[in-house]
């Protein structure tokens, strides 16, 4: 396996460009099925799960082609399989996705469980549940999610019993071609589930009110293909400017939209941080010794991402004062504490708490990622360490991150890939 090896105490400086993001991404290519015609996409960054899900559309039978700078064609015309298999879905959460669109448009779907990171429970059941509701006979069997609607899929009312990113995003692309008017009740509000409604609309979907809690869709009887550009990735975006801050470093991100970044904004100017935008680009400063720790509770979009959560921990440690990390999105989300504190952090955990005592100096050690943005969090303490660092298990970070050594290196930091 490959590892990092860092040596910390240099201070960030220069700039870089902020890709493509990864969980809008995901969807929208999986929105491929839904349609014969041609879809170009562009702004899809390059990672591990991308290359994942395209060798699962591939085994679907959908043809796919990637041109200069990052631009996809994908065609949907012929596709003849419509089992999703144990081996690639059981590495990627998003996967499950599948299972909409190809009842939507094929009337029957196979997908294995799937996998993904180990941050906690995530239950399928608001899928199937929803799915049924629409019509559709759902079982598991034998690690297999089987569905069939024989007669199409019905537009109906489904209120999700919690906020769920991937369920209202599966559930909004069955809809669009099911039978009369879809409405979800208690959806989620994330910029990259407004991308994925307006790539859908673009198809020519029908919906409204993405964005919000209630998002409605009437169905059509056939979609056709569009061209569409990814956002820029909040968490990519977020997880540099938090690097900055811990090294008191000075960057400027470009092609990154600072409106969905809003509560990471303030909760770095509140640690101390001097931010600049625009339009399109924005400029992270820290001095030195001036960090100040600040406290989170994570929660659904709008409020702090539960994908930020582990870059903050990390430079809380590092900062002036003592702080309160409360995790309520996933229970099992602090994995990366216990590497944390091989560096020196003074972190302590109490059920979905963490007590974090700032003002520590880090030392380099071996540490072992545990999931993916444990593993950009545990690179910000080896950037803030003192000493030399070697971060193991980055397959993680490679599944979200695009050539995240590359863009470190470009800021100065002392980082390379160590392959066996």
């Amino acid at each position: 396996m490959d590892r990092l090896l860092i040596n910390g105490g240099t201070r960030l400086e220069g700039e870089i460009t902020i890709s493509g993001a990864k969980n809008s991404s995901l969807p929208i290519l999986i929105s491929s099925l839904l349609t014969a015609d041609k879809m170009e996409l562009s702004n899809i960054p390059y990672l591990q799960d991308v290359t994942t899900l395209i060798s699962l559309l591939r085994t679907l039978n959908v043809s796919f082609t990637m041109h200069d700078n990052m631009l996809f064609s994908l065609k949907a015309d012929k596709v003849n399989n419509f089992t999703a298999p144990y081996d690639l879905v059981s590495t990627m959460r998003a996967s499950i996705m599948v299972l909409g669109p190809l009842l939507a448009r094929f009337r029957k779907a196979n997908v294995s469980l799937p996998g993904g990171c180990a941050i906690g429970s995530r239950p399928i059941d608001i899928h199937l549940n929803a799915l049924r509701k629409m019509g559709a006979r759902c079982e598991i069997d034998k690690g297999y999610i089987k569905c069939v609607a024989t007669k199409g899929l019905q537009g109906t009312t489904i209120q999700f019993p919690r906020v769920t990113v991937t369920g209202t995003e599966n559930i909004m692309m069955a809809a669009t071609l099911a039978k009369g008017t879809t409405v979800l009740k208690n959806c989620a509000c994330e910029p990259e589930t407004i991308d994925l409604a307006n790539c859908l609309n673009k198809m020519g979907a029908n919906i409204t009110g993405q964005g919000t809690k209630t998002i409605r869709i009437d169905g059509v009887p056939k979609l056709h293909g569009t061209q569409h550009q990814v956002i820029p990735d909040r968490i990519e975006t977020g997880t540099y400017m938090v690097a900055t801050a811990v090294t008191g470093g000075h960057i400027r991100l470009n092609k990154t939209n600072r409106q969905h970044i809003g509560i990471i904004i303030d909760k770095l100017r509140d640690a101390g941080a001097e931010i600049h935008h625009a339009e399109d680009w924005l400029e992270v400063k820290m001095k030195k010794n001036e960090q100040r720790a600040v406290n989170l509770k994570t929660a659904p979009y709008p409020n702090f991402p539960t994908d930020m959560q582990a870059q903050f921990i990390a430079f809380n440690s590092i900062a002036k004062g003592s702080s309160r990390v409360e995790e309520t999105v996933f229970e099992n989300r602090f994995m990366h504490v216990g590497e944390m504190r091989r560096m020196g952090a003074k972190i302590d955990i109490q059920h979905n708490v963490a007590l974090v005592e700032g003002d520590q100096k880090l030392t380099g050690t071996q540490v072992m990622a545990s999931d993916l943005r444990a593993s950009a969090s545990l690179i910000i303490s080896a950037l803030a360490a003192e000493g030399e660092s070697i971060i193991k298990r980055i397959y993680h970070i490679d599944r979200g991150y695009e050539r995240i050594e590359e863009k470190f290196q470009k800021l100065g930091a002392d980082i390379r890939r160590l392959s066996h």
